[in-house]
């Protein structure tokens, strides 16, 4: 891709791709403008901790996991150095008139309007082949840098106000009127730059901090926290060929504490232990831009075969084989309002998460294994099309019933293979479904 050799012109872009949820994206946005400082045209500014010259370079790739020292643990608030930042939005032909509201609202937001749905990985593609950084944050439209509202904690009411302040002269300046004061409740992430609980407020600062500080890292990412402030777990081990018939699968959930699960999901583990990993979950993924060229398929960085759901195991799997590491840092916060986009094709999402997921099997493990899986996942499909008919004609919650039944024959009739579905409709982050 010609894209992908273009000079760099700052040093981090945020890509991001919707579809249809404009308020959630909203906050997205509303929260970069919050980590970040005005600029000039679609180029913003924001303040970076500088991290121990001494840990540079501290572990090579290969090395052992654990334990290991986080990578942002030396970093110094005094003296923050300033780096530059762009955010490119992808709207997959959303019809919530996303485009034309982030122009009102965030004219500093570069907004590629596209008149088809990509998926997630082709919107993710086109976002990066038009980036300009050397450093490329994937981001869901349903996440928030730093915590949701009211979740923030450190800052004090000085602080507070001191943000409010801020964003209300951005505001004068582009509107020329008065921004509303936000609640009393609303955290500004950059205003705890010198607050005492800096880990929680500045996931921007101190993962960029972290991954510029130290080459061998591919990929970081943050722990993610649900909108209740909920933990939600997002690092991992590779899946082996047997874990696809334990994980979100029925089988799964009848043996909870099997063996392949929980190894891939990491449940031996701590959640606030930082240190290399095998993938993360792809709602916030800061990545190398050398490191996204080197593994790039035809495509991009991400491989489109995967609509959407699997495509980040893929890419962390390319990374690792590049001799780059994939690294965990809960240190760092971003709130996931997981699924708000799937939820409006419920059915395509089943479709989408099972088909990604064969098509991972088949090819990292062969063709027999993830003609294995198919199998048996339209098998699970048709024992609750099955179990949904029998209850129906017990008479139990018929509307549900045939919803379900529409569902699960849909389903069926995709055979879980690419070639035989691809509609036009979609969605953008991930869910495990929940049949």
């Amino acid at each position: 891709m010609n894209s992908m050799n273009q000079p760099s012109t700052c040093d981090l872009s945020i890509v991001i791709v919707s579809w249809n949820v404009w308020p959630l994206l909203r906050r997205c946005l509303d929260s970069i403008e919050r980590a970040s400082l005005p600029g000039d045209a679609h180029v913003r500014r924001f303040e970076i901790a500088k991290p121990d010259e001494g840990e540079r370079g501290r572990e090579k790739p290969g090395a052992a996991a654990l334990p290991i020292q986080s990578p942002i643990s030396n970093l110094q608030s005094p003296d923050l150095p300033q780096a530059t930042l762009e955010v490119i939005v992808v709207d997959n032909a959303s019809q919530d008139d996303t485009p034309a509201q982030i122009a009102v609202h965030f004219p500093w937001v570069r907004v590629i309007a596209s008149d088809k749905n990509l998926g997630f990985t082709g919107g993710n593609n086109r976002g990066f082949a038009a980036s300009r950084g050397r450093f490329v944050y994937f981001l869901n439209p349903d996440t928030e840098l730093g915590g949701a509202r009211g979740k923030g904690r450190g800052a004090t009411e000085r602080q507070r106000e001191e943000a409010r302040g801020r964003e209300g002269e951005e505001e004068a300046r582009r509107k020329g009127k008065e921004k509303p004061m936000p609640s009393d409740n609303t955290q500004s992430p950059i205003s705890n730059l010198q607050s005492s609980n800096l880990s929680i407020s500045q996931s921007l600062a101190f993962l960029y901090a972290a991954i510029s500080a130290d080459r061998t890292i591919g990929v970081i990412g943050p722990q993610l926290r649900y909108g209740d402030g909920s933990l939600q777990p997002s690092a991992r081990r590779f899946p082996t060929p047997l874990t696809g018939f334990f994980e979100s699968t029925w089988l799964g959930r009848a043996w909870p504490s099997n063996p392949w699960a929980k190894k891939m999901l990491m449940t031996d583990r701590p959640t606030d232990r930082a240190g290399d990993v095998d993938w993360l979950v792809g709602a916030a993924m800061l990545c190398r831009r050398e490191t996204l060229e080197a593994v790039a398929t035809p495509d991009g960085p991400f491989d489109e075969g995967f609509f959407m759901y699997s495509e980040e195991l893929d890419l962390c799997q390319r990374v690792k084989q590049g001799g780059w590491r994939v690294v965990y840092e809960p240190a760092a916060l971003v709130i996931h309002h997981e699924g708000k986009s799937s939820e409006q094709v419920s059915t395509q999402r089943h479709i989408f998460f099972n088909t990604s997921k064969v098509r991972y099997w088949r090819k990292w493990f062969g063709p027999h294994w993830g003609e294995a899986l198919r199998r048996y996942l339209l098998l699970e499909y048709r024992v609750q099309l099955w179990q949904e008919q029998f209850k129906l004609w017990l008479g139990h919650k018929p509307d549900l019933r045939r919803l379900r039944i529409a569902a699960y024959r849909e389903v069926l009739w995709s055979r879980l293979e690419e070639r035989d579905y691809r509609p036009e409709s979609g969605f953008v982050e991930r869910q495990s479904p929940n049949p």
